[in-house]
């Protein structure tokens, strides 16, 4: 079982707009362009960069997907800070 994870990650308020975030991602745009426009999380002005975090460092919803989701394609999660759109980079 992977110890570490890396993401990327978009912070928004509502659901349409990390929905319409997730359909620019597929149409080619830049994860890091997104996130440093919308992204209300401090880790924007990083291209929403979270660097390598271990299991139960990020709340449940988000560790869930970090450590069991799919790499690479983006996941939609709702935490109690709001909309995440997340971009699993690797496990360790």
């Amino acid at each position: 079982m992977a110890k570490t994870s890396a993401a990327l990650h978009i912070l928004v308020k509502h659901q349409t707009q990390a929905e319409d975030i997730i359909k620019q991602l597929q149409n080619g745009a830049k994860f890091d362009v997104l996130a440093k426009k919308h992204s209300t999380c401090p880790s924007a002005k990083n291209g929403g960069n979270l660097g390598e975090f271990k299991k139960g460092q990020m709340v449940p919803q988000f560790d869930k997907v970090c450590f069991s989701g799919e790499l690479i394609i983006p996941h939609l999660v709702k935490t109690k800070f709001g909309w995440h759109v997340i971009k699993v980079l690797y496990r360790t």
